[in-house]
């Protein structure tokens, strides 16, 4: 994990796939101390130990899950007890259709198609409120 003095607060990542650029500097240049987990396991480990006021996580679709769609929701569901946490969620746009149904269960701040736009993350973090 890696930690940067800030003061806007702490942003968790989770990658768990990947596959997109290292938004750990931009996340910083935002005014955030960036924690990165690999895994759900470790972000809710980490979510234990601090509440983040950002968790940029990925949507990856699993069919084979039989009562949800991803590990997202696990996510989700625990956010849901720090109410003041924002979600930025990535996806794969040949996905959205599942991805709307899990975001109209659960509160997400924004949601961003792949290739991520890095001006768009970071318009979305400019406008968290501090």
């Amino acid at each position: 994990m890696d930690n940067k003095p800030s003061s806007r607060g702490t942003l968790l990542s989770i990658i768990e796939l990947g596959g997109y650029p290292n938004f750990a500097p931009l996340y910083a240049e935002a005014g955030f101390e960036v924690l990165s987990a690999r895994s759900l396991r470790k972000a809710l480990a980490a979510m234990k130990k601090t509440q983040p006021r950002v968790v940029v996580a990925e949507f990856n679709y699993q069919s084979d899950f039989r009562d949800r769609t991803s590990n997202l929701e696990s996510l989700l569901a625990a956010v849901q007890r720090q109410p003041k946490t924002k979600v930025i969620v990535f996806y794969e746009p040949q996905y959205l259709h599942q991805f709307e149904r899990v975001r109209s269960r659960f509160s997400i701040y924004a949601a961003l198609p792949y290739p991520v736009n890095s001006g768009a993350l970071r318009k979305h973090l400019q406008m968290i409120p501090d």
